[in-house]
């Protein structure tokens, strides 16, 4: 069995060709969708502001290891767009990254 590994990612975009209908209804969220509501979680976190340019989606993706952060990253952006077509909102240009949580180094300052 391979070694699974968590993965922080996010993925980025833009929103495209938004419709008058989809507009109001992410306009009528923004406040669920803000700086203080970003959180990694396996359902995504989605954020944005009313200028309603660009978003982003956090997620909490595990994966196998000896596939590293490029799966990762690709498993994310296929979850964002998913997501995306779901709720009927266009969007251009995702592009994701990861980061292997399992791998990554903390520095503790000393007592």
């Amino acid at each position: 069995m391979a070694t699974q590994h968590t993965y922080r990612v996010i993925v980025r975009g833009k929103w495209d060709n938004l419709t008058a209908e989809a507009r109001a209804k992410l306009l009528a969220e923004v406040d669920d969708h803000g700086l203080g509501q970003m959180a990694f979680t396996p359902e995504g976190s989605l954020t944005y502001d009313t200028a309603l340019h660009a978003f982003s989606y956090r997620y909490v993706i595990v994966s196998d290891a000896e596939y590293g952060e490029e799966m990762a990253a690709a498993l994310g952006e296929e979850k964002a767009e998913a997501a995306l077509k779901a709720a009927g909102l266009g969007f251009r240009e995702l592009r994701a990254t990861a980061t292997d949580m399992d791998t990554m180094k903390i520095n503790r300052k000393g007592r």
